[in-house]
């Protein structure tokens, strides 16, 4: 978990700041009674719907794209080290657990729930503070995922496409044997 943090803290910084900042405006909007919650909730539920819905379509196709970036770096005649390949595994897993809670909040939004007479009114206010601050803190985790990707895109970039043989991502040990064997899987 520390390891996750201090290679991805830039990244997790900028999901966090977009988090509070989307916190701090959740905050000006005061206190609200249950029939204002219950009326807002009413007026934000498509929004905060196609929000989630953005969120999980958006996340799928990071983890198509994930598939792309590994078979480039594959096909790179430089050898990445290790550390490459765990920074892919920290965001396919990060923007599993941003696909599933998107998913879960937008089948949560689904719920008629502001259409029901049965639920009282107090708890309006709760349903939709508790909605405002996971829509909050999702925004932040799909930030956070765009820069991760960002972060492992650009590492690409300085390697294979400007030739940093420098990079500390660049394994200088078997770069000679995936060369020769890429010439033989040629060869058949």
């Amino acid at each position: 978990m520390f390891k996750f943090i201090s290679n991805n803290k830039n990244a997790i910084y900028g999901g966090l700041l977009a988090s509070v900042f989307t916190g701090v405006g959740i905050f000006f909007l005061g206190n609200v009674s249950g029939y204002e919650a219950k009326h807002l909730l009413k007026v934000s539920l498509n929004s905060l719907n196609m929000l989630c819905n953005t969120i999980v379509l958006a996340s799928a196709t990071i983890l198509a794209l994930l598939l792309t970036l590994l078979s480039v770096s594959d096909g790179s005649k430089n050898t990445l080290k290790k550390r490459h390949y765990q920074q892919v595994l920290s965001i396919a897993k990060f923007d599993v657990v941003l696909f599933i809670s998107a998913l879960i909040l937008f089948q949560f939004f689904n719920i008629p729930i502001a259409e029901s007479e049965n639920v009282p009114t107090s708890w309006f206010k709760i349903i939709y503070w508790t909605t405002l601050s996971s829509t909050s803190i999702i925004s932040g985790m799909m930030i956070t995922v765009i820069l991760m990707l960002y972060n492992a895109v650009t590492n690409l970039i300085a390697i294979i496409g400007l030739g940093d043989e420098e990079h500390p991502l660049l394994s200088k040990e078997n770069a000679a044997e995936k060369i020769e064997e890429k010439k033989e899987k040629m060869k058949t």
